[in-house]
């Protein structure tokens, strides 16, 4: 046991208030601040813990030999990676004779080996620039939290301790400990033009669920999930026993394979003009249009009584579909909402015994308010064609296309999906009962991939039809507002449902006029209530560096999706922004232009869990504002519940967020 000093518990007390008074809970200021001139100072010589009783008798205090640094006292290598300028030091203090005891704090810059170049000023409240912790028991840590302002972003110190019981310094410093304020993400200021189109889409491939009886249906990855199940079909015998079927196949590798021919299509053939030069064997989609290409070709079979024998004659057509639906009235030209069906047949083979062959397109719809046109047939230039489709035989065996084209009005109200089906029935010239060919419908009732769905429900904007199977993207400009991606990106990929990410293939969900959702009072439920929820006004942005500007609350997911934390019964509804991720915009002190995307700690002081089903961080009020200001919902007819993707592309390119990402321009 130490010996009692008779002035022990004197200057216990004493050290006590000096200590009170150097941490800053005392209004006076310490001198001028003094830089250590060396790192290896001897800790008594810069006594900020209180003066030292050089004669007392006993043990002296020890640092721990493994100081740390947080939060989120995790290690990169052997430094310390921290989320926040408000770093917490912390290193523990044993006391031989049982005493109480202190440490006192000192960081320094580092140089390019990472060994101390430069003491760091903490605090006023003692000439030493050093924090001072509490007293704790032996054996326990001791930690201090560096004020905001007094370390940067971005830079990697170093520090050490020093313990100090009331009455003996430690003789030497504990071990160095070196820590980076390490930014989820960093970017630069906003840029001064560019390229990207928030509401641009990329035409995607996508798998039929009803393709009908003769045509297998399709996995994903091309492969077939069930095969066919009536290749072919027939039409009667008719009275000298001539039968006429109709068989589907595929497309062939070939076929697939295959360029389109040289002779260019007339203007306006082409119902969806992007559809001609896609490859056959694969069908393809936007928001408003579809064109489908797994159909493949047509075999008309003409027979005599006798199966046995060969076939008197065929003919072989190669058979696309199209859609085009138009957002608004007036797109088409038409004072209503409308869709259009179109049909592509191109004969590659025709026996001339056949004398001549004719194709009917069968249109099947559910549609209840709508009005149909009859089927406008035309050539490869646009040339009307007549009432159907016909091909004479041609003594030089080439014939040219027919493309059939039919309109569909709307005039409901609130909105419709309208499931469609599809076929067409053959006759030749030769004899034979018709025969049909099934190529299914609009899609499997759970599915409906190529079903329109028309609505009047968009206040300001005109009836209009789109295919809401497409799950349109918003890109989010992160060249303009690098701020606001970077946030989205790291939710993104942090969030535990991932919501809005293409990479996680999680959707958002649209809060749109006709939702369910209801306030209290009945009326419904608007983002501004999501909002209120977790971005209230009570709300104070995180202090942060002038060029910052000012920050706005931006939560994620946004107000306007049924995934945002305020949204009432959502997957991720919260009861207080609180329970939010919370972040702040701050800049990089490295010596760059950088900004960067720091843990708010003032709530929960260890950061993000990443367990938090929302985010709320500070940004600055123009690219808060503006990040996802032109969704427009009447450019892709949003409704309520309906599915969308954010796209953060100056981001994309790190594979995921366990360390910093830094931001590419885009374009």
């Amino acid at each position: 046991m130490r010996r009692i000093r008779t002035l022990s518990a004197v200057r216990h007390v004493a050290a006590g208030a000096v200590l009170a008074l150097l941490a800053g809970v005392g209004t006076a200021s310490a001198a001028g601040f003094t830089p250590s001139p060396t790192p290896s100072a001897p800790p008594a010589s810069r006594p900020a813990a209180g003066p030292e009783d050089a004669t007392a008798a006993g043990s002296r205090p020890v640092s721990g030999k493994n100081p740390s640094a947080g939060p989120q006292f995790k290690k990169s290598g052997s430094t310390w990676r921290v989320i926040t300028p408000e770093t917490i030091l912390s290193n523990t203090v044993t006391d031989a004779d049982g005493d109480k005891s202190t440490l006192t704090f000192e960081v320094w810059t580092t140089d390019a080996n990472g060994k101390p170049k430069t003491q760091v000023k903490l605090t006023d409240a003692n000439p030493y620039g050093v924090l001072v912790s509490g007293y704790v028991a032996s054996g326990k840590p001791a930690s201090v939290p560096v004020p905001y302002g007094k370390l940067k972003p971005g830079v990697t110190y170093t520090f050490h301790t020093n313990a100090f019981d009331g009455s003996l310094y430690e003789t030497t410093w504990s071990p160095w400990a070196n820590f980076r304020i390490e930014p989820y993400v960093k970017f630069p200021a906003p840029q001064a033009s560019s390229t990207i189109d928030p509401v641009a889409q990329k035409i995607i491939e996508f798998t039929r669920t009803d393709p009908g009886p003769a045509l297998p249906t399709l996995r994903k990855d091309g492969t077939t999930l069930k095969a066919p199940t009536q290749k072919r079909t027939c039409g009667k015998p008719d009275a000298q026993g001539h039968k006429l079927c109709v068989e589907l196949n595929p497309p062939s590798k070939k076929a697939r394979n295959a360029l389109r021919a040289s002779a260019p299509l007339g203007p306006g053939v082409d119902l969806v003009d992007w559809c001609y030069d896609k490859p056959s064997g694969k069908d393809y989609m936007s928001r408003t249009e579809a064109c489908m290409k797994t159909i493949g070709s047509g075999t008309l079979i003409f027979t005599d009584t006798d199966p046995n024998k060969p076939a008197l004659g065929t003919a072989t057509f190669n058979i696309e579909q199209r859609i085009k639906t138009y957002p608004k009235k007036g797109d088409s030209g038409s004072n209503f909402a409308e869709f259009d069906q179109q049909i592509m047949l191109v004969p590659t083979h025709i026996d001339p015994v056949l004398k001549g062959v004719r194709m009917k397109w069968n249109v099947g719809s559910t549609c209840k308010s709508c009005v149909t046109s009859n089927i406008r047939w035309a050539d490869d230039q646009n040339n009307p064609a007549g009432g159907d489709a016909y091909w004479p035989i041609e003594m030089d065996g080439r014939y040219g296309g027919r493309w059939g084209t039919i309109q569909t009005t709307w005039s409901g109200t609130g909105k419709e999906i309208i499931d469609l089906g599809w076929s067409i029935t053959a006759t030749v010239d030769a004899g034979g009962n018709p025969a049909t060919a099934n190529f299914g419908t609009s899609g499997d009732v759970r599915v409906r991939e190529l079903a329109p769905r028309c609505d009047d429900i968009l206040k300001g904007v005109a009836p209009g039809c789109v295919l809401p199977f497409f799950k349109p993207t918003y890109t989010v400009d992160t060249n303009l507002y690098p701020a606001a991606g970077a946030y989205y990106w790291l939710m993104q990929e942090k969030m535990p449902d991932h919501a809005g990410s293409v990479k996680w293939d999680s959707l958002l969900h649209y809060l749109g006029p006709d939702t369910t959702a209801t306030r209290p009072d009945g009326k419904p439920w608007t983002s501004d209530d999501s909002r209120d929820k977790v971005c209230p006004s009570s709300w104070a942005a995180h202090r942060a560096d002038a060029s910052v500007g000012t920050m706005d609350c931006d939560e994620y997911a946004m107000a306007s999706t049924h995934e945002s934390g305020g949204f009432p019964g959502g997957v991720n509804q919260v009861s207080s922004g609180d329970q939010c991720a919370q972040l702040f915009t701050d800049k990089l002190g490295d010596g760059s232009a950088n900004f960067g995307l720091l843990a708010d700690t003032r709530t929960a002081t260890n950061g993000p869990a990443w367990k938090e089903r929302c985010g709320r961080a500070g940004i600055e009020s123009t690219q808060n504002r503006k990040a996802f200001n032109k969704l427009n919902p009447a450019i892709w007819r949003l409704l309520d519940n309906d599915g969308f993707f954010v796209s953060n592309p100056g981001f994309e390119h790190c594979a995921y967020a366990d360390t910093t990402c830094a931001w590419r321009k885009v374009g």
